[in-house]
């Protein structure tokens, strides 16, 4: 069994699999206070509750864009797991894809993780769009290589700085509201972020598709793929666990690779 590990600015997302099938995952927050001691309570709760063996875990990979978190997940995996973890990173030779990024060392690993594993499952042209702390768009080529793409801010991050920087504007769930025209104040919020949120993703995936061909596939992954991929016509797949899903293709050609 494989243990990935998706460390995000927000959340923590870990996922164990046994061969391609992911048996669950877990979220915690990506606390910059807690240390590998602390982390591993959380993992082992979460193996209990889902009835996983953690003395079966043979390999981890490691999926990154918080550096601090990494060294301490790095360390929780080698000391309680007593496994030497696969840490991703845009200058791998084992991603098999070219990574057409002007530096690849500054791709972040969800990224990598995202193209890699969108196009081992769909092939491509291929564009996936994930909805976290910042929404991004990520490319690929018919031939498998990763273009480049697109970072704007995400739904959660767009919402809390509209309620941070305004003085009477409340906090409001994120969810589409029953009008796109809002007759409330929460409602108009709702209306704006979800509905500026979908529109700006077609609204780019259009442009793209204009460049890599009308038939380019398009994926969504992340905490809100599905409420936005359900009011979108363009979407032609949602991935939720893409990011785990790409950690451990590229866990196994890493260690298939090492002589």
């Amino acid at each position: 069994m494989i243990l990935t590990i998706d460390i995000g600015n927000t959340d923590t997302v870990l996922g164990v699999f046994r061969g391609e099938k992911l048996l669950d995952e877990w979220r915690i927050t990506s606390s910059l206070k807690r240390t590998d001691d602390e982390v591993w309570p959380h993992v082992k709760l979460f193996s209990q509750e889902s009835k996983i063996n953690l003395d079966k875990i043979t390999g981890v990979a490691i999926a990154s864009v918080v550096p601090a978190l990494t060294d301490v997940f790095m360390v929780m995996t080698e000391k309680y797991l007593h496994v030497e973890p696969v840490i991703i990173s845009g200058d791998m030779p084992e991603l098999g894809m070219t990574i057409r990024y002007d530096d690849p060392k500054k791709l972040g690993a969800d990224r990598i993780c995202n193209a890699v594993a969108a196009y081992a499952k769909y092939g491509g042209p291929a564009i996936v769009v994930d909805f976290g702390t910042a929404t991004t768009y990520d490319i690929v080529s018919k031939k498998g290589e990763f273009l480049g793409g697109m970072i704007a801010p995400g739904i959660e991050t767009a919402a809390s700085s509209l309620n941070r920087r305004t003085a009477k504007l409340p906090n409001a769930a994120l969810q589409f509201p029953p009008s796109v025209i809002g007759t409330n104040t929460v409602a108009c919020i709702q209306s704006g972020i979800m509905y500026g949120a979908l529109d700006a993703m077609e609204g780019m995936i259009r442009r793209l598709r204009d460049i890599l061909g009308k038939n380019t596939i398009v994926i969504t992954t992340g905490g809100f793929s599905r409420i936005i991929a359900a009011k979108s016509t363009l979407v032609t797949h949602v991935e939720p666990a893409l990011v785990l899903q790409g950690a451990r293709l590229i866990y196994e050609r890493a260690t298939q690779a090492k002589p």
